[in-house]
């Protein structure tokens, strides 16, 4: 459709959503995040999302770490270590309560530790913590640690979100119900969409300030410059379009901040076989990347060059940036004497982050002018854990590693990229057992050589920490060095915020369609029943129960054989295979696929879906959650299109060969090239930037009334809308030319109807066969493919659902969800060919 018909549309539609504000204070805070967390347990993952939405608000640990990365006291007050770095003594805070009411003590602090490296753990940090022989309890307000061997960084890997202390009470549900001692507590999740946190009244210390805090989980650059220009939300930490903050900067409502992360983005140098095992070559590349240019091209300025593994923020940081200049002549050299005077091929395997394809189409322009031909294979999430940090099939990848003061993993045993060096590790036999700060620092310094020195990988930057805020929020910590997001003591100054007022409505309101639809199909199908026999109804429900079970099994098949460790991409890059394993097992991921399938196909025919590997969730409540998102949309969207597209369609059916008719046949073939995220996102910066009428996205859900509701799905809806649309004026129109050629239209002419009467009566009811079969097709579509536009809107419907879960190899949601849009599909072409006979008097006569 023409694109500024469809604008008049969505103003007509707008207008009656036009927003009503009243001063409020400014109390509540909304924080986008590029990431939904799996889930809430900061102790069973290592999700970044986890701990920046609950680490330090929900939970906290004994220690915890500052903005400059020093170890400060946290519910232990103060602590004391042996000479012999065996015994840590920590002395625990008093009046400390969790938001269940359970108070801290050591008791919990021994039920904590001991949890975290119990044989069945899945911590991340199990390992580093396993050097914890006993936890002894002192007394009520001392606890004892006991140590197998010295381990200095014993007080940063107790500041981590790792090690946090949690409720003996609580400890069951802290996936999806996190109980904790922090500033704020947990209320509610509403998932692929919101987390919401309020004060915890009951606090130890200084209350927060803010009342509320609500996580919102954006992803998409497009739909991330929306929210933040309409203040649907105000902060976002890690702001995903680096080119838009010149933008943003000159707009004096926001703030940007920059800062620098834990995460070094390196390029990763599989060193076990072949010419990148000889330093020479893996020196060569050194020289041959030139890290400004990556960061300049890649990140548009943002970040900072490093020359190690190592922060730069650190107090313990050496710049060892210039030890491998740029010099490409350098690098030739290099591999001439390694070998390969007329250099090598490799192969170049890039996540998909934006940050690596983009660095990685730089560096491999880079090294091929020094004569390394790389080849560039893009990879899922899943399967890059798979091929490149499980198996190890791979020359080269670029990832970012974000876990803070993470130089051991240059020590591990079979690590992703193969290094082995004595030297290094006795440098961390030496650093585990100093004691002293100023020891330390100085052998920081040494490891951060030794690593550069063996050109173990190419270390490009510092990831930077590009936030975007409302200009009146102030102390929001940006800089940690932890994955936290640190809002106790964050407030809004200046007058307060105009916030919406809405009339709330009845919770059930999302229900009213799909009781709608329910209704119109049991009613069609006794209307079937009653016309065509019972027996003719049970023939065709058979053939969808037997498609339905083949279905099941082609899904289960082609699932189940995707590439990809759910239990590894949940636990992350430092996870021991003990904990993967663990985890596995705990997920039912273990055991014959034939048996797998059995027992996942009796759950369906009971209505359980089974439990969401990621959520720990059942798959059954988080499909009801999203479809009543998803479907009210489509049900919109395929409102609209009837609304539009058919009269559209008729009338230049009216008027073949006519201006009219050419001018809309135009228009339809305009509305269906142009792309429906593009239309998506002007209707943004018109509706949402420019008029301020709705926001930018997000569904506030039916619980905040039936208005709000609609005026968050009325964009949506337009979008998906104008292409459908489009495509059935095509179709009315091609039916009612055949039409109109029939010869009982010429009777019904002769009989005295005008042309339009003629038209309306006998010739749209009887070319609806082809516009059926069109809006057959059309309803799964608008139901689960959507996805794109869910995006850049931020819904939380079904298509991202499920493109969450196949990024995330979450298998049993996937394979719920795929069933339940194979039901939709059959049931979907049941229904149209039971509108055929109902329209069609020559295929009810063959049904009899």
């Amino acid at each position: 459709m023409k694109v500024s018909a469809f604008l008049g549309l969505a103003a007509a539609c707008l207008l009656a959503f036009a927003p009503v504000a009243q001063a409020a204070p400014k109390d509540t805070v909304t924080v986008a995040l590029q990431l939904e967390p799996p889930n809430l347990d900061p102790t069973s993952g290592a999700a970044v999302a986890v701990d920046e939405v609950v680490y330090g608000a929900v939970f906290e640990g004994l220690v915890r770490l500052d903005a400059q990365g020093a170890v400060k006291p946290l519910l232990a007050t103060w602590w004391e270590i042996a000479p012999d770095g065996l015994t840590y003594t920590f002395h625990l805070r008093d009046g400390v309560k969790f938001q269940d009411g359970t108070p801290f003590d050591a008791s919990i602090v021994k039920f904590s530790l001991e949890r975290a490296i119990a044989p069945g753990s899945t911590n991340v940090q199990k390992q580093a913590l396993s050097v914890i022989r006993q936890v002894e309890v002192v007394d009520p307000r001392t606890v004892r640690l006991h140590l197998s061997a010295p381990y200095s960084d014993l007080l940063y890997t107790l500041a981590w979100g790792d090690s946090v202390m949690v409720s003996p009470k609580s400890v069951a549900t802290l996936a999806t119900a996190p109980v904790g001692t922090g500033p704020f507590r947990f209320v509610g999740w509403r998932r692929g969409d919101a987390i919401t946190l309020v004060r915890n009244d009951g606090y130890w210390g200084q209350p927060a300030k803010l009342k509320t805090v609500r996580f919102r989980f954006i992803g998409d650059p497009a739909a991330a410059f929306a929210a933040i220009k309409t203040h649907e939300i105000d902060a976002f930490p890690d702001y995903p379009a680096p080119e838009n903050l010149a933008q943003l900067r000159a707009d004096p409502a926001l703030k940007v901040i920059t800062g620098s992360s834990e995460g070094e983005v390196i390029l990763a140098i599989n060193e076990r076989v072949g010419p990148l095992a000889d330093v020479r070559v893996r020196r060569a590349i050194q020289h041959a990347l030139d890290r400004r240019a990556i960061i300049d091209g890649a990140m548009y300025g943002y970040g900072t060059p490093i020359g190690s593994h190592f922060p730069p923020q650190n107090a313990a940081y050496v710049d060892l940036t210039g030890l491998y200049p740029h010099d490409v002549a350098k690098a030739k050299a290099l591999l001439a004497q390694a070998g390969y005077p007329n250099g090598l091929d490799l192969t170049l395997k890039l996540p998909p982050p934006n940050y690596a394809r983009r660095s990685g189409e730089i560096v491999a322009a880079q090294l091929a002018k020094a004569g390394i031909r790389v080849k560039i294979e893009t990879l899922e999430w899943a399967q890059w854990l798979d091929q490149v940090y499980g198996r190890h099939v791979f020359d080269l990848t670029i990832v970012s590693h974000a876990e803070p003061m993470d130089y051991g993993i240059y020590d591990k045993d079979d690590y992703y990229f193969g290094y082995h060096s004595a030297a290094f590790h006795r440098l961390m036999q030496a650093l585990e057992a100093a004691t002293d700060e100023g020891q330390r620092t100085a052998i920081l310094g040494q490891i951060q050589r030794q690593i550069a020195q063996d050109a173990v990988n190419g270390f490009l930057f510092q990831f930077p920490r590009l936030g975007v805020f409302d200009a009146r929020l102030k102390d929001f910590w940006l800089n940690a060095p932890t994955q936290t997001i640190d809002l106790r003591a964050a407030s809004f100054g200046g007058a307060g915020g105009a916030e919406a007022s809405t009339q709330t409505t009845s919770g059930a309101a999302g229900a009213i369609f799909g009781g709608v639809l329910a209704l119109a199909v049991a009613g069609g199908l006794a209307l079937v029943a009653v016309r065509f026999g019972a027996a003719y109804l049970a023939g065709r429900a058979a053939v969808m129960l037997l498609t339905l079970l083949v279905a099941s099994l082609v899904v289960f098949t082609i699932i189940q054989v995707a590439p990809g460790d759910p239990a590894a991409y949940m636990l992350g890059l430092n996870a021991s295979p003990e904990a993967i394993a663990n985890l596995r097992h705990q997920m039912g991921l273990e055991g014959p696929a034939a048996q797998r399938y059995l027992a996942w196909l009796l759950g369906l025919l009971h209505g359980d879906f089974g439990v969401s590997y990621t959520y720990q969730t059942p798959v059954a409540a988080l499909i009801a959650e999203r479809i009543g998102v998803s479907l009210p949309l489509a049900g919109l969207a395929m409102a609209l299109s009837i609304i539009i597209g058919a009269p559209i369609g008729a009338l230049a059916a009216a008027r073949r060969g006519k201006a009219a008719d050419t001018l809309v046949m135009g228009l339809t073939q305009i509305g269906v090239a142009i792309p429906n995220f593009w239309f998506a996102v002007l209707l943004v910066m018109v509706f949402s930037i420019g008029l301020k009428w709705v926001s930018a996205g997000g569904f506030p859900g039916w619980e905040a009334g039936l208005v709000p509701a609609l005026k968050a799905l009325a964009l949506p809806a337009i979008a998906l809308a104008a292409p459908q649309a489009a495509i059935i004026a095509r179709v009315v129109r091609s039916a009612l030319i055949d039409t109109l050629t029939e010869d009982w239209m010429r009777t019904a002419r002769a009989k005295g109807l005008t042309a339009g009467q003629a038209l309306w009566r006998h010739g749209l009811p009887n070319a609806l066969i082809p516009v059926l079969t069109i809006l057959g097709l059309q309803f799964p579509f608008l139901l689960a493919g959507g996805v794109i536009i869910e995006n850049v809107f931020f819904l939380p419907g079904l298509g991202r659902l499920v493109l969450q879960a196949v990024t995330q190899r979450d298998l049993i949601v996937a394979q719920g969800v795929v069933m339940l849009l194979v039901f939709v599909v059959v049931s979907a072409n049941f229904l149209v060919d039971l509108a055929y006979l109902l329209v069609d008097p020559r295929l009810r006569s063959r049904a009899r």
